[in-house]
């Protein structure tokens, strides 16, 4: 499975502040992720991808910056209308303050239609020199970074997130469950122009066209250029993506279940098939589909963590805010809070700090939007998956296996009994704790390894 972080700010930020200095930064994640605990494929070494938004300035700031452009004498004549009087310039010399504001206003505004900058490439980030050379020199204030360990697709650029049309940016972390049983028929549901947007072979790069598809279907262009459809716009668009990819992973996994029950009990089936499909078909299991979106129209941001299963837990997914983002000392940042104003907003798989109090876990099955002047704000998706009670446990087995996250050691875990039980004693024994599965707590790895005053 992969991981990925966003940062949106009122300033912009070094992107090497993100990427490269923090102890457990995105690049470190790459090949040490502390959620991930996955034996087959330990690290996220299948590529990687960054999209950065230009930086622009508005309001009292834009004024400014133009009266400051036009008021600066440089290599090309340029002067203020007071320096063009004093100095009585022929009319070769002077220029229009108007029409120097005008040719800023133009240039601006062509600048903000170009959409964000992206960066891929198949080496492992670690191991990316231009990568490191980029992060340092360049500031943004809206970014949205991604490391690749590829669950499906080849090992490709066009295979590595994020995905970008226009103005919209859009990442995955996770998997449509059997989706090669169903990627004809997924596919065939999109209009040609964004069928044709795909390029790669990823369930997450289609995820992203039937994102397209739905946004247009609700009538807003998606090769809008400014973008700036609102969030509530994305946010409805999401839910609609979210619930399609639960039909298809219906179908999918019933496409799974006919199959294994046809090669079971029906032989004449079982003759006209490939003993490699036959390893398919014994191999294939029904499953939920694990669906950690996060899309920006360059202005506002939606981040899903989803999963389609009632008592499953979904890959992990924080939050951070506050009002800046500081290194206190080489390699050791946190988030500074000065008031209750939101300055910056950070979306991880996993934190890139080891301070505690600066992450919050989002709820699985719930959606996080971060808005233009970076309010947060949490909305649980109520369908079918939905758990009504806050207290339930889900089991985290599920993600466990995909890669996703670890277990607690055997004498932290607490099964439902004790739990609810007067006793309320921890489990001590190896022999107990191999016997638990689903009413494990989870506690992140860093915390097991004794060091619960950091993360």
């Amino acid at each position: 499975m992969c991981r990925f972080l966003i940062y949106k700010g009122n300033d912009p930020i070094r992107l090497s502040n993100l990427l490269t200095k923090p102890q457990h930064s995105i690049i470190n994640q790459s090949f040490d992720s502390r959620l991930r605990l996955d034996r087959r494929r330990p690290i996220n070494g299948d590529g990687f991808g960054l999209a950065y938004y230009p930086t622009f300035v508005d309001g009292e700031e834009n004024k400014n910056s133009e009266l400051s452009a036009a008021q600066t004498y440089c290599d090309t004549g340029i002067v203020s209308e007071e320096d063009n009087a004093n100095e009585h310039l022929s009319d070769d010399d002077s220029v229009d303050l108007n029409e120097i504001n005008k040719l800023y206003e133009e240039v601006v505004e062509e600048e903000e239609d170009i959409g964000p900058s992206v960066f891929k490439a198949i080496t492992p980030a670690w191991n990316n020199e231009n990568l490191r050379i980029l992060a340092e020199r360049t500031k943004s204030h809206l970014m949205f970074a991604h490391v690749r360990a590829s669950t499906y697709g080849v090992l490709s650029e066009t295979n590595c997130h994020p995905f970008n049309y226009h103005s919209i940016t859009f990442m995955h972390n996770g998997g449509v469950a059997n989706f090669k049983k169903i990627r004809r028929r997924f596919l065939n549901e999109l209009s040609d122009e964004f069928f044709n947007i795909v390029q790669g072979s990823t369930d997450s790069e289609c995820c992203f066209a039937l994102f397209l598809h739905i946004l247009n279907s609700f009538g807003y262009d998606p090769s809008k250029l400014s973008g700036k459809f609102g969030s509530k716009v994305l946010r409805k668009t999401m839910s609609e993506t979210i619930s399609r990819i639960k039909y298809w992973t219906k179908v999918a996994n019933k496409i799974v279940a006919e199959e294994k029950y046809k090669l079971k009990n029906d032989q004449t089936f079982k003759k006209k098939l490939s003993i490699a499909k036959i390893k398919e078909i014994q191999e294939s299991k029904e499953e939920p589909s694990m669906l950690n979106f996060a899309v920006t129209d360059g202005e506002s941001i939606i981040v899903s963590r989803y999963i389609t299963s009632k008592v499953d837990e979904a890959p992990s997914l924080y939050f951070s805010c506050g009002s800046d983002f500081v290194e206190r000392k080489n390699g050791e940042f946190n988030m500074h809070r000065v008031d209750k104003k939101n300055k910056v907003v950070l979306v991880s798989s996993e934190p890139i700090t080891f301070e505690r109090n600066d992450w919050t876990a989002i709820s699985t099955n719930s959606l996080l939007t971060i808005l233009k002047d970076q309010t947060v704000l949490l909305h649980p998706i109520i369908d079918e998956y939905y758990q009504k009670d806050p207290l339930y446990v889900r089991d985290s087995g599920f993600s466990t296996r995909k890669g996703q996250m670890g277990f607690v050691p055997k004498d932290d875990l607490v099964t439902k009994e004790k739990r609810n039980s007067d006793s309320h004693k921890l489990l001590d024994t190896v022999s107990s704790a191999k016997k638990l599965d689903s009413g494990a707590r989870f506690i992140p790895p860093l915390e097991r390894e004794g060091r619960d005053n950091l993360l």
